[in-house]
């Protein structure tokens, strides 16, 4: 078995922190749109489907391809379309400009995350859940910094000051052709990684796959649909509820996503050692307790209450991803696209429905109704075993 290329993995893995910083800049910024182009939640909302639904169509497309044809410097051309829509969104005159934006921000992260998440598996020597963690970390951390960095730049010095990002696209697309060169030469063992090989997945049926896979995305929607009240909405709810200015309230949407950074290295190698199917029980169905607290919590409790669920729901996405590529195997790009498209489509349908039902009743009762979501991890029951006799669950 070939080593884990750690430093493969380190410069995807930080090119995956400075790709989510530049998309987490975003709904930082919201106070700010809502306030200079007179927005409603429902039009906050609409921005972030947009963001959301251009990565989360495309990405399975792109994995689909990907796995027939190999395109080592696609992930350097993806990261070109996030640095024309931040330059774009830095100066939008109008509401629909910022679609428009957001769009090629979208764009961006729809060729990056399957091709990269295919590196990762590439580079992990076998240890599939710790490559796709230390991967994803690198996501999570830059989500995390979005909201500061906003806090610190773009709140103080508005809108204008989003194109200052565009370095970090353009340090980005520097790496990612290195990667590319080493993903090139290795592209023979791409090619013939692709044939399925029989394993634990061989006696299942068809429909017991899709079965399984439907599932996954039922897992998924539930996480996601939760974390998309957070990331969009915390700082409205935290304003309202405690007083607290954007930028006090910022501070705690980055205590939150910090969490999710250091959870997210949990879920990897834990089900690499035990099984993944422990782990997506823990994330999903553990964090209910939590969850169903946090709307009737304290300024402070509230703090803490988002530590433990950030840190524990962060530890399912890297699971459920390495368990549906073992469900289906050599299909890395495929899988990879479905599942982070899933991933960012169910983000930007959440952020939608809810900023309208925002609108309808109030921030509270959408934390109060998102706080039943994780109970939807009781399906996890339905899932087959697919690892192999010492890890199964």
């Amino acid at each position: 078995m070939e080593r884990t290329a750690f430093r493969v993995l380190g410069a995807i893995s930080f090119c995956h922190l400075l790709n989510d910083m530049m998309q987490s800049v975003i709904p930082a910024v919201y106070p700010l749109l809502k306030t200079s182009y007179h927005l409603d939640f429902a039009q906050i909302g609409l921005i972030t489907l947009t963001l959301q639904l251009t990565a989360s169509l495309l990405q399975p497309l792109v994995g689909i391809y990907t796995d027939r044809h190999p395109t080592p410097y696609s992930l350097a051309a993806g990261m070109a379309f996030t640095l024309t829509g931040l330059v774009m969104l830095a100066s939008a005159p109008t509401f629909p400009a910022i679609l428009l934006a957001v769009a090629l921000v979208g764009m961006g992260s729809s060729v990056f995350h399957p091709e990269s998440s295919r590196v990762a598996r590439m580079a992990s020597g076998g240890q599939h859940g710790l490559a796709q963690s230390l991967f994803q970390v690198g996501g999570n951390a830059g989500t995390a910094l979005g909201p500061l960095l906003a806090a610190f730049i773009v709140l103080p010095n508005g809108q204008k000051s989003i194109a200052w990002f565009s370095g970090a696209a353009l340090l980005a697309i520097l790496i990612l052709s290195r990667v590319g060169a080493w993903y090139k030469a290795r592209r023979p063992a791409v090619r013939k990684s692709r044939a399925p090989s029989a394993g634990s997945t061989a006696s299942l049926s068809t429909r017991r796959i899709v079965m399984a896979i439907g599932v996954l995305i039922v897992l998924m929607f539930s996480k996601f649909f939760y974390l998309s009240s957070i990331t969009s909405y915390f700082t409205f709810y935290l304003s309202s509820r405690f007083n607290l200015s954007f930028r006090e309230a910022e501070f705690h949407l980055f205590i939150f996503l910090g969490a999710v950074a250091a959870g997210t290295i949990i879920g990897g190698p834990v089900g690499d050692r035990i099984g993944r199917k422990y782990v997506i029980w823990c994330s999903i169905l553990g964090v209910l307790p939590f969850t169903l607290v946090l709307p009737y919590a304290s300024l402070f409790w509230t703090s803490v209450l988002t530590v433990i669920i950030g840190l524990i729901l962060a530890s399912a996405f890297s699971a459920i991803l390495v368990y549906a590529q073992e469900l289906v195997p050599g299909r890395v790009g495929t899988i990879s696209g479905l599942f982070f498209g899933f991933a960012f489509g169910l983000g930007g349908l959440g952020a939608a429905f809810l900023g309208h039902l925002a609108d309808l009743t109030s921030i509270t009762f959408v934390y109060r109704l998102c706080a039943f979501l994780p109970a939807l991890g009781l399906f996890t029951a339905l899932l087959p075993n697919v690892e192999p006799p010492r890890r199964r669950a």
